[in-house]
Parts: C-alpha cells; sequence; structure tokens
C-alpha cells in the first residue's frame, strides 16, 4: 500500500508563484556555499550560475543579489549557456542537460542519450546549441533539446569547453592539447594542431576566425584564422587556467588557479595578472563592455570597469564550522577553524535566527581550533577544543581549550584543561561535561570555575556527550563505546552498544530516551537508559557526525556528503532530506521541532523552519515502511485526455505553464483534464523540488 505525504524540498529564496520558503536554506556562505563552474550572463543585469549539487543561481541586477533556483536535480551542473533572457540550458554528470524556457522558473530534464559527465554547453540561437564532454562526446540540437544527436569526435579524450560563433561553426577544447573544428555543424570535426600537450579547459572567439583557448600550465593559445595556426602566448603563471572571454578582438581575461584574472588589450600580446586572492576560479563571463563575472569556489566576484578592478559578491567565512548551539529560535552560535581572508575567525554568533552571523573573537588564543560548544541560555556557554599553548612556532605540544562567555560570547574567558576536547554539553548553566580524545572526561558545577578529572576508564577517543541532568550523562566515541554515568560522572559505567563502529554524537530527550549515531550510517535508539541500544535503518552508509531532538519522537541527524535524516516517529523509520550541498555536516541544533540549524565543511550553515520537510512517500514491504524522498510519475506521458499519478487517484497535483503560471489543481487521477494541448510541469500542491514534465497532445 502507497499513501502520499505532502512535505516540502527546498526551494531557496525562488519559488514558483504562490509558494514560500521551505526546506533547508543556505544562511551561510551567501548567497550559497556550493562550488560554482560555469557563468553565463545574456546581458549588463541578467545572468545564471551553476555548479556542484544541482545548484543554479540567476540574477537581473548585475549581481547585486542572487537568487537560488530549484534544478530539480542532484547532479553536478559543469556548463550553462542562455541564448536569450528567457531560454537556457545546463549540463553535467551522468550525463544529465537541463532546459528552461522561463527564466529558470522552471528547469526540467531532456534527454542526453549518454551517461559520461558533459562539461561545456554552447547555444547560438533558442534552437541550436553543441554539448561536449567526456570519453570525446559531443552532441548536438537544432529542436532546443527536444532530440540530442551524437557526433563523431574522433577522440575519447576529454573535451572540457566548446564556443559556437554560429549555427555552423564551432571549436571545441579537451585533454592532451585537443582542438577540434568544425564548419558544418558537426558534421564532421576536424583536428587542429594546438602545439602542446596540455589540457586546454577553455575556449572562446569573437568572430569566426579570431579566437584564444587556455588550459593547463598557464597556456594560453591565440589564432586569426580560425584554428589553421594556434600561437602560444605568455600567459606569466604556471597555474592553470580554465575560463575565457573576449569582449573585443583585442580585450579580454583569463581566470584560473590561485585566483589568477589576466587581462589583455592587445589580443594577448601582453597579459596583466589582476588577481582576486587565491580562489580556484572556474569561469568568467560578461554581459557587455563593462560588466563582468567570475566564479570560482563558493565566490562570485564582479567587475563594472571591464575588467580592470573586481570587487567579491559573495559574503560569509569559509572555515570549517564543527558545532553549534541554539538556547532558543534566535540565539545561536557555531564555532570551528579555519583561516579565511587573511584573519582567523573560530566563533560565530546570531541573534536573529541566523539572518545574520557576526565574527566573534575567542579567548586570546593562538589558532584555536574549537570542535563543541553548549549554550544552556541566550547570554550563557561553553566551547571546546584544540588551540595551541605555545609561540606560533612549529613543534608544539597541544594544549585544550575550553572557553566560557555569560555575555551572548561579547567576551569569552578561558578554562584550560589538558588535552583535545571534542565534545561539551551543560545540563544549566553550572553544570556541564567535556570530553577528549583520549578518553578524558571533565566535569563542572559552577560554571567552569573549576573543572574536575573524572575516571572514564578507556583511552579510546570520546567524540560526543550529553549532559542529561546533574547526575546522568552520557558519551560516546571510538569502537563503539558508549559510556554512562548516573551519580554525576563519580563512576562512568561502559554500556553495550553492539557495534565497533565510531560514534560520533549522541542526544536524549530524558533519562532513557537517546539516540547515538556514528561512521557509516550507524543510528542506535534506546529507550531505558542504555540497558538495551537498538540498531535503527538510517538507509545511508555515510558518516553521521551529529545528532538532535527535541522530544523522543523528533530528531535529525546530519553527516557526510550533506546528508541529512529526519525522523518522528523516535527513529522507526528515517528519512533522508535533500540538504542542497554535498559537503559534510558536521553539528546540527534544533530548540524545537521545526526549527533548527546544520553547519559543516567550508562554514557550511544551513536553517530549516518547518523540519527541512521533504516530498515522501511510503511503501510497505512485508511488515516494514520504507519511505523514500519521492519523485512524481503521471501516465501515460504523454496524453490526449488525461494523466494519472500512480498511487495517488485522491490527492492534488498543481500544474503550471511553461511561463511558470499555475495553470490548475487536479485531482490525480484526471491530471490535465480540459487543459489545450501544450507542455506543463506537475507538482504536489505543496511543491517538490522536482517538477515533472508532461506533455498534452491533441
Amino acid at each position: 500500500m502507497r499513501t502520499l505525504r505532502l512535505f516540502l524540498i527546498p526551494t531557496v529564496l525562488f519559488l514558483l508563484p504562490g509558494f514560500t520558503q521551505a526546506g533547508w536554506f543556505w544562511q551561510n556562505p551567501l548567497p550559497q556555499g556550493n562550488d560554482l563552474k560555469a557563468v553565463d550572463f545574456v546581458d549588463a543585469d541578467t545572468g545564471y550560475l551553476v555548479g556542484l549539487a544541482g545548484t543554479i543561481l540567476r540574477t537581473t541586477n548585475g549581481g547585486a543579489s542572487w537568487t537560488l533556483q530549484t534544478s530539480g536535480t542532484t547532479e553536478h551542473l559543469c556548463g550553462v549557456s542562455f541564448a536569450n533572457a528567457m531560454t537556457g540550458t545546463a549540463v553535467g554528470t551522468a550525463g544529465i542537460i537541463l532546459r528552461t524556457l522561463n527564466e529558470g522558473t522552471v528547469w526540467f530534464p531532456q534527454t542526453s542519450g549518454t551517461g559520461v559527465t558533459l562539461r561545456s554547453v554552447s547555444f547560438t540561437d533558442a534552437n541550436t546549441g553543441t554539448v561536449v564532454g567526456d570519453s570525446g562526446a559531443i552532441l548536438r540540437t537544432t529542436d532546443g533539446g527536444t532530440t540530442w544527436s551524437p557526433q563523431s569526435s574522433g577522440t575519447s579524450r576529454y573535451l572540457w569547453a566548446v564556443f559556437c560563433v554560429d549555427s555552423v561553426i564551432s571549436t571545441a577544447v579537451g585533454d592532451s592539447g585537443t582542438i577540434l573544428r568544425t564548419t558544418n555543424g558537426g558534421t564532421t570535426w576536424v583536428a587542429q594542431t594546438s602545439g602542446t600537450t596540455n589540457p586546454l579547459t577553455g575556449v572562446f572567439f569573437t568572430d569566426a576566425n579570431t579566437g584564444t583557448a587556455v588550459g593547463w600550465a598557464g597556456t594560453i593559445l591565440r589564432t586569426t584564422d580560425g584554428g589553421a595556426t594556434w600561437t602560444p602566448q605568455t600567459s606569466g603563471t604556471p597555474y592553470s587556467l580554465w575560463g575565457v572571454t573576449f569582449t573585443s578582438p583585442n580585450t579580454g581575461t583569463v581566470v584560473g588557479h590561485n585566483g589568477y584574472v589576466l587581462y589583455t588589450t592587445d589580443g594577448g600580446t601582453t597579459w596583466t595578472n589582476q588577481g582576486v586572492g587565491g580562489i580556484l576560479l572556474n569561469g568568467i563571463s560578461f554581459g557587455d563592455s563593462t560588466n563582468g563575472t567570475v566564479i570560482g569556489g563558493n565566490s562570485i566576484v564582479r567587475s563594472t570597469d571591464g575588467g580592470l578592478s573586481w570587487v567579491p559578491q559573495s559574503s560569509g567565512p569559509s572555515f570549517n564550522l564543527r558545532s553549534v548551539s541554539f538556547a532558543d529560535s534566535l540565539h545561536g552560535i557555531a564555532v570551528g577553524g579555519w583561516e579565511s581572508m587573511g584573519r582567523i575567525y573560530y566563533i560565530l554568533r546570531t541573534t536573529d535566527g541566523g539572518e545574520t552571523w557576526i565574527a566573534q573573537s575567542g579567548a586570546g588564543m593562538y589558532e584555536p581550533s574549537l570542535y563543541g560548544v553548549c549554550f544552556p541560555d541566550a547570554n550563557t556557554g561553553t566551547a571546546v577544543g584544540l588551540a595551541w599553548g605555545g609561540p606560533l612556532t612549529h613543534g608544539r605540544a597541544f594544549t585544550g581549550s575550553v572557553i566560557r562567555t555569560t555575555d551572548g560570547g561579547a567576551t569569552w574567558t578561558s578554562q584550560f584543561g589538558e588535552g583535545w576536547f571534542k565534545s561539551v554539553s551543560f545540563a544549566d548553566v553550572n553544570i556541564g561535561t567535556a570530553v577528549e580524545y583520549m578518553g578524558h572526561i571533565i566535569h563542572t558545577t559552577n560554571g567552569g570555575t573549576t573543572w574536575v578529572n573524572q575516571p572514564s576508564g578507556t583511552w579510546a577517543m570520546l567524540n560526543g556527550v550529553h549532559q542529561i541532568n546533574a547526575n546522568t550523562t552520557t558519551a560516546v566515541g571510538d569502537s563503539g563505546i558508549i559510556l554512562r554515568t548516573t551519580n554525576g560522572g563519580a563512576i562512568w559505567g561502559r554500556q553495550v552498544s553492539g557495534t565497533t563502529r565510531m560514534l560520533n554524537g549522541v542526544s536524549f530527550t530524558d533519562p532513557n530516551t537517546g539516540t547515538v549515531v556514528g561512521d557509516s550510517g550507524t543510528i542506535l535508539r534506546t529507550t531505558n537508559g542504555g540497558t538495551l541500544w537498538t540498531t535503527q535503518l538510517s538507509g545511508t552508509l555515510n558518516r553521521l557526525n551529529g545528532v538532535s531532538f527535541t522530544d523522543a519522537n523528533t530528531g535529525t541527524g546530519v553527516g557526510d556528503a550533506g546528508t541529512i535524516l529526519r525522523t518522528t516517529n523516535g527513529g522507526a523509520t528515517w528519512v533522508l532530506q535533500w540538504s542542497l550541498t554535498r559537503y559534510n555536516l558536521l553539528g546540527v541544533s534544533f530548540p524545537y521541532a521545526h526549527n533548527g540549524t546544520t553547519v559543516g565543511e567550508i562554514g557550511t550553515i544551513l536553517k530549516t523552519t518547518d523540519g527541512g520537510a521533504s516530498f515522501v512517500e511510503e511503501t510497505t514491504v512485508g511488515q516494514s515502511v520504507v519511505r523514500t524522498v519521492g519523485r512524481l510519475k503521471a501516465i501515460p506521458n504523454p496524453f490526449t485526455s488525461f494523466a494519472t499519478v500512480p498511487g495517488h487517484p485522491f490527492d492534488r497535483f498543481a500544474l503550471y505553464d511553461i511561463s511558470g503560471r499555475r495553470v490548475g489543481v487536479y485531482k490525480g487521477d484526471r491530471v490535465g483534464a480540459n487543459l489545450p494541448a501544450g507542455v506543463y510541469f506537475l507538482r504536489t500542491t505543496g511543491g517538490p523540488s522536482t517538477p515533472v514534465r508532461i506533455v498534452k497532445v491533441r
């Protein structure tokens, strides 16, 4: 039996008419944190970016603000091309091709006929385009992607970039100095002599004859005769170059590793570096002669003077965040450690639910790296971790750090304990416990004025701790270890976990009811204080790093590769949610059932105010209920009269036309009835992230 559950998969900052922000959304970095791979501007104001984990961004004000669009995929997107402001195509891993006809209001998949990574796309008008990718793949369309036809490239090498001058003349570049040229729309592709064996990763032509190709080891090649000859130019850098564009035959910009932005006004006879810092830059696009955008990593950099100067548009620190604690829906602290833009940030504070995060200084530590934090109220909190205890020289001994604030993080006081502390938990403002890398446990009953060593009985690394009340605490760590005290730490006893896997996080809602997460998707549950731990099915093999429960039934776990799992029945079932990223998530805090924050690598901060809800389908298999993130399906498709949604005849679904306008709401047994012939997009009335393209024919 299958039943429909209507939740929302996130559509951050950009939604179809009538939808509200839902699921998980970015709070740091902004506008988002995934690596960006390609950029295309159609004019000075309107541009699109694509990147990892299905990321698509749009601006209509030259990048003053960016809107995250719903791509409907978690595949990495590597290339994007817009024929005009409305019509565009994005390509990426697993042969994915996405198409929009309405400025990205709806992106729908097209059939590529291949499973290789597609790395670049170029359209000369709304209908005519070429895609290149791995294993020498070249695809061509003349009908806007309704059909994609493979073409013979004559090579099995990776093709990294393609540029189409018009509907018949195109150039593709790739590994081992490969350059291919067609003058007949791809009926034949002819290899040209590049004079290099370095991979070529970018290409741009200002007309049929004049073009520039760039690649590894600072390679820049120039042609003025359509590629009959390619002449090397001096880039002045050994770093790989990935993107190139020209605003006139002589004025151009090249970008690459280590933040290199090379600029020429003489057709490349000389190149001048106008670097933007140590960023790996992947792409560049100018909407006109003065307005250009460079992307790389999660950074967006803008020029309004033709490339003479560049200003960052993205914001937020990018060090790893390892732990987060919210005392209520507004007040939270995230901690970690990394060097960003020449400064060391390791504590971030919000007083508005994450709308803004402010970097705070620590307790005067040398290069601190914090791993755990706990705030029992809005003002009082403790953070723990690893810090250097001496001068900034090599060969230093480690000294564990414990720091304390009573004014919401405005000031921090050092409370030192030996070791490398991984986690801290307080039952109230005074009573707390911290655990350490070598099995060390320290305990305080006076807010950290004094910390007392407690015998743990183990040398195993302890990764997580939860102080449930003044007397009862559970700690977890290496080799499946679970330690428990019910007398304030005077005695710690080992419990039988039933696993030898690393355990990383623990959350209790009362002295009896708790959940532990760990490596390889491990989830353990107890309802009797740990006398018995039961394994739960997580549905993932990714390492789980943190868990937060707000009551006995409602909890969220986070882990590697952007994993977020949610349960509302005490872990009987766990639902995989879409986190917007594949970065490792390292910590999570839910002060209330629907209000939560997770943090992770490269400064990732994600927020939800609806429990991170997903569109979920339940399928009963024997005695078990399997819950999966659902993708709608309509049959038949195409249809002449109406379509049906299998298994959901009485649920309601919304249909949108290609302009993004909702044209009706239909029961699952008569979708599209009474509509004229055309292309439509099907969604639940709650709006899952992946619209389904359906076609009604006469």
